[in-house]
């Protein structure tokens, strides 16, 4: 008898382009709302617990077509394989974001945090703002923040598909 084996690749485009897309929808509604720089909380968990279902959702379906086995490998692979998918979609949107829709974001972006840096710490010389305003321009750079965006991606992947795959981890039995 031979067994069904689902697809990675199929699971991680189809959940990958999902989460991809709801994620651009959350960042366009927060850019509506006008709190895109601010980035309140409710953004951030929001985005996470999106996040956590589709990578569920990927696992459960990747279960499912393998005939409700999976091991903690597969799910670590389907888990990280959507959110690099997911990742690389996102990306490619923030850098039309900044370069067409909101050119001005960097400097929109650095503004905000020099007001935060005043605000929080009225004792800090202009050197040490000059300083940390000069690191927070390097990290606004669009291939640092694409990297960042990448790696966070990977590594709350590799959580939500390592909790997930330990809950619903179901290894083929051993033949004989």
């Amino acid at each position: 008898m031979e067994q069904t084996k689902g697809s990675v690749k199929k699971v991680a485009l189809s959940y990958g382009l999902i989460l991809a897309l709801l994620s651009i929808v959350l960042s366009v509604i927060a850019y509506v709302l006008g709190v895109h720089i601010e980035r309140p909380w409710w953004v951030s968990v929001l985005g996470i617990g999106i996040m956590i279902l589709i990578i569920i959702y990927g696992l459960k379906t990747f279960k499912k077509d393998n005939g409700g086995f999976l091991s903690l490998g597969e799910a670590l692979k389907v888990g990280l394989a959507i959110s690099l998918v997911s990742a690389l979609i996102v990306v490619v949107y923030n850098y039309i974001f900044m370069t067409f829709i909101e050119p001005d974001l960097i400097a929109q972006t650095m503004d905000y945090t020099k007001e935060q840096m005043i605000e929080q710490n009225p004792e800090m010389t202009q050197e040490q703002m000059d300083m940390a305003l000069g690191f927070t321009e390097k990290m606004m750079s669009p291939v640092i923040m694409s990297a960042i965006g990448i790696i966070f991606s990977l590594f709350l992947g590799f959580i939500i598909s390592l909790i997930g795959g330990l809950v619903m981890k179901q290894n083929r039995p051993e033949h004989a």
